[in-house]
Formats: C-alpha cells, sequence, structure tokens
C-alpha cells in the first residue's frame, strides 16, 4: 500500500533534520519548472498564486535562486497543517524507514516525492493555472506523476493507493491510473457530520503517521485508524471512500 500526501506551503528551514536528503527521482524536471519561473515577474507571481507582494518577492528570490540553495528531507521541510498532525519530528528510525517505501508526497514543483527526497524552498501549487507551453501545470506533468506512482505501487505489490491528499493535488493523478489500481480516498467528519478544514488536514496527517508508526500494508487494517478520537464509519462508507468520524 502506498499513501498520499499533498504537500504545505509552510516551510520548515531552520530545524535540523535527522537524516540526509535523498535525491528525488524529479529533481531535473523541479530545476526546469524553477528556472522557467524565474523569469516570472513579482506581479505576475502574486496574481498566479494570490499572494502578497512581499511573499510574491520571497518566491521570486527563491526561484531565482533555486540552484544554490540548500537541499532538505521534504518530510522534515513541509510544514503545513497535515504535518503538524504527521509529526515528523518525533518518529523513530523504523517508521521513518518504512515511510519512505509507503509514503508519497506530491508535489506542484517536484511531481512526487518520497519523504526523505530533497527539496529546496519553493511555492507552487498543482493548481496554479501557468506551467512552461503549457496553460496550467497538471498539464505539464501529464501523465508522469501518475505513471511514477503506478511504479511504486507495482514495486509494492499491494495494488493500493490509500488517497489523503487534497483533491488539487489528486487532479494530477486521478484517472491517469492503471485499471488495475484500487484507490480509497477517506474523508473526516466531525461528530456532528461536519467537514472543517483544518481538522481533516491535520487528521490526513495523523492517518499516515498511524501507517508508518504501525508499519500498515493492507488496506483492510487502517479501519482501525483511532487517533483523536476518530473511528471508521461502515454505514457512511463505500470500497472506494472511506469516511472516518469523532465520538461526540
Amino acid at each position: 500500500m502506498i499513501a498520499v500526501l499533498s504537500p504545505a506551503k509552510t516551510l520548515d528551514l531552520t530545524t535540523p533534520p535527522p537524516f540526509p536528503a535523498t535525491r528525488a527521482r524529479f529533481a531535473d524536471e523541479a530545476a526546469t519548472l524553477a528556472k522557467a519561473a524565474s523569469h516570472l515577474t513579482q506581479k505576475r507571481l502574486s496574481e498566479l498564486m494570490k499572494i502578497s507582494p512581499a511573499l510574491a518577492k520571497l518566491n521570486a528570490d527563491r526561484f531565482r535562486d533555486f540552484d544554490e540553495a540548500q537541499e532538505r528531507p521534504a518530510l522534515y521541510t513541509f510544514d503545513g497543517d497535515v504535518y503538524t498532525g504527521l509529526g515528523a519530528a518525533t518518529l523513530d528510525e523504523p517508521a521513518v524507514r518504512f515511510a519512505q517505501d509507503h509514503l508519497r508526497l506530491l508535489s506542484g514543483l517536484y511531481g512526487l516525492l518520497r519523504p526523505l527526497d530533497g527539496m529546496r524552498p519553493y511555492r507552487l501549487e498543482m493548481g496554479t493555472r501557468w506551467a512552461p507551453r503549457h496553460k496550467k501545470l497538471t498539464d505539464w506533468w501529464g501523465t508522469r506523476i501518475a505513471d511514477a506512482l503506478a511504479q511504486d505501487v507495482d514495486a509494492d505489490g499491494s495494488g493500493v493507493v490509500l488517497n489523503l491528499a487534497s483533491q488539487e493535488y489528486w487532479d494530477a493523478v486521478e484517472g491517469k491510473l492503471p485499471a488495475g489500481i484500487r484507490v480509497v480516498a477517506v474523508d473526516f467528519r466531525e461528530a456532528d457530520g461536519r467537514f472543517i478544514s483544518f481538522h481533516a488536514k491535520k487528521a490526513r496527517g495523523m492517518m499516515a503517521r498511524w501507517m508508518v508508526e504501525h508499519h500498515v500494508t493492507d488496506i483492510e487494517a487502517m479501519k482501525g485508524f483511532d487517533t483523536d478520537g476518530y473511528r471508521f464509519d461502515a454505514g457512511a462508507s463505500d470500497d472506494a471512500r472511506w469516511t472516518f468520524g469523532r465520538a461526540a
């Protein structure tokens, strides 16, 4: 089983990572995209990404200096709500090694990352309506991300993807995987049935943590996830989409 997560907009660039970085399979593609993005003006970046002038300047500088930036393992660099739930800093080495084989991080710039794959600071969301010679980033990537994920699923031998990513990032994969691969998506709900984005993002990270801590390789075993009061709701689930709700 391979689980996939979205990346994060916020980055931790100061905490020393406990493991060295491995090479990302799409490192060359990331460099190509970064070079193309380095020609975008701050104003254009601000418009494309819907960010402030200050953030646009920061990211323009990052793209301009991309080749000189230091790489850090992605698992210890992404720092949003999902990664708060994942809590990488407190994972032991066996869990991290398991994650390297069974967890993948989708990325607008790097395509598909293993947790320890090196990344340089960037911001480029998968939904960005820009790419070299294409109208949007998902078109530029084409089937490459899905093909790489399919290779990992094939090597894993399970034939299953646990989709813990947002729809924006799953769009780079959806409809492009071989028919024989089973995809299980997960919804997280509050006790009253509401979907609350912050809690759902954190829960995705917590589920990924539960998987790597328990070395889970069987998708059915994931129904046992019970962190922070979540329980599998069989009545609200089907084969392709599972729902976990919190007890009142």
